[in-house]
């Protein structure tokens, strides 16, 4: 099979296994963005996330992530969906963890395309990655055609947006590669800096976790500093406000996954509620969700906050 009959297959069985968008790259070094990464992370922009320390080269270089790799599919999966109707005032969950959590499904659908392919083309090999390795998902999906980033550093893509969660399969054949997105996707557009409430995007075109509510409600342990009392907008995990103001998102259309939508449990909770949340309760309504990931106490911190 040549690289470009691989390619077709690939994009055809993406299609197929319900991945919204499907692009191909080299294996290779991704040099710039890597020197970018480490100039980032000497400004102490990760704040406490101190994994990001580790593994720079293999995160700069899937082909010592996987030492056979020669190609790296990038999916791209819709979540897009109306401001969560079960909100109405109460405390904001962002879009991305109103379902399922999405690591599950998408290392479900990766791990089904991965074996479909395996039939087509018993030569290949494969590892399927979603958020859960060293891997530069967003600089490989630029690199494999799939959108540009923006100033809110978000992929955007060219079909209609930011809301789609990524993933990747590395394979040990060489296929037909897709041409890197380039370009300006912004222009002179600032909506996503001005929006901002803890002003976390910067100018420079970088982003400082340290002020991002998303890291601030997730990541962060200790107390929420002060400066930022008043600002969080009624976010308790996760933020959509840049996402929420960017033009390229006017065309989002609703996605196809069931597992996605907002868990209904959460509609009959008062304010009161919230507040008086237990940890059974927690566990109960957010099982399977990724806002388990920050635990209970940090959520009932942000809900103090």
């Amino acid at each position: 099979m040549s690289p470009a009959e691989l390619s077709d297959v690939i994009k055809k069985e993406a299609l197929a296994a319900g991945f919204d968008l499907c692009g191909i790259t080299d294996a290779g070094e991704l040099k710039e963005n890597g020197e970018m990464f480490r100039l980032w992370l000497e400004r102490g922009c990760h704040g406490e996330m101190e994994y990001l320390n580790s593994n720079i080269e293999k995160r700069c270089n899937p082909s010592l992530l996987v030492p056979e790799a020669k190609s790296v599919i990038v999916l791209a999966l819709n979540y897009f969906s109306s401001p969560d109707p079960l909100n109405h005032g109460d405390p904001i969950i962002s879009r991305y963890a109103s379902g399922v959590d999405y690591h599950i499904v998408m290392k479900q659908k990766l791990k089904s395309l991965l074996s479909s392919l395996k039939l087509k083309i018993p030569e290949l090999e494969g590892r399927v990655f979603t958020d859960s390795a060293p891997l530069m998902e967003k600089a490989l999906a630029v690199k494999a055609g799939l959108g540009r980033q923006g100033k809110n550093t978000l992929l955007l893509t060219k079909q209609g947006g930011s809301f789609f969660f990524l993933g990747e399969i590395v394979i040990n054949l060489e296929a037909e590669y897709d041409t890197p997105a380039t370009g300006d996707p912004c222009g002179s557009c600032t909506k996503c800096i001005d929006a901002c409430p803890t002003r976390a995007i910067k100018s420079e075109g970088y982003l400082d976790a340290r002020s991002c509510i998303s890291y601030l409600t997730i990541e962060h342990r200790g107390e929420i500093p002060e400066e930022f009392r008043g600002k969080l907008a009624n976010r308790v995990f996760g933020c959509d406000i840049c996402q929420d103001v960017c033009p390229h998102n006017k065309a989002s259309k609703p996605h196809r996954v069931p597992e996605f939508d907002p868990d209904k449990r959460r509609a009959a909770m008062t304010a009161e509620d919230w507040h008086s949340l237990t940890p059974e309760k927690f566990s109960d309504i957010f099982r399977n969700s990724a806002v388990s990931r920050c635990g209970y106490e940090i959520f009932v911190r942000n809900l103090r906050f």
